[in-house]
C-alpha cells in the first residue's frame, strides 16, 4: 500500500503547480459580465485586479448570488463587480511550499488562493493542483515500491 506524501509537499512549490493564465475581473465590469464569464468559463470564482494587476479582491458565485438576493432587477444590471466582491483575500506567494496550501485549504471554505508577488496577481493555486502534485509524487515513488519488493 502506497502512502500519500505528506511531508514531501513541503519539497514543492506553488509556482510549479500554479496556473499562470488566470481569468480576472475589474472592479468596474457589470456584474452581469462577470456571471458570464464565470458560467462560460465553468469556474467559481475569479480575481478582481486593478489596472497595474494588482489583486484587490475576489468574485465568487456567493457574491454573485448576493445581487441576486439583495439587488431589485434594475440594481442588479447596474451593479459592479467592486460592489459585491470580497476584499479581504487570503493569498500564498509563488515560493510557498504545497503542505502549508494543502493546511490553508483545510482551514479555508474556497477551492483556490490567488498567487500574489510584489502586490501583483501571478497566478492561482487550487486544491486541484495539490492533488495533482501529490499524485506526481506517488507516482515518483511507485518504482521505488516496486524495486522493494522480493
Amino acid at each position: 500500500m502506497r502512502r500519500l506524501p505528506a511531508e514531501k509537499l513541503r519539497s514543492l512549490r506553488v509556482r510549479e503547480f500554479m496556473a499562470q493564465k488566470v481569468l480576472t475581473f475589474s472592479a468596474e465590469m457589470p456584474i452581469s459580465d462577470a456571471v458570464q464569464a464565470l458560467v462560460k468559463h465553468r469556474y467559481t470564482g475569479a480575481p478582481v485586479v486593478d489596472a497595474d494587476g494588482r489583486l484587490i479582491g475576489m468574485l465568487s458565485e456567493k457574491d454573485c448570488l448576493r445581487v441576486a438576493v439583495l439587488a431589485n432587477v434594475e440594481g442588479a444590471a447596474e451593479a459592479l463587480v467592486g460592489d459585491y466582491m470580497t476584499t479581504k483575500v487570503e493569498t500564498v506567494e509563488p515560493d510557498t511550499d504545497l503542505r502549508d496550501v494543502a493546511e490553508g485549504f483545510m482551514q479555508a471554505e474556497f477551492k483556490r488562493f490567488p498567487v500574489v508577488e510584489n502586490g501583483r496577481l501571478v497566478g492561482q493555486i487550487s486544491r486541484a493542483d495539490v492533488l495533482r502534485a501529490m499524485d506526481r509524487l506517488l507516482a515518483d515513488e511507485a518504482p521505488d515500491e516496486a524495486a522493494a519488493r522480493p
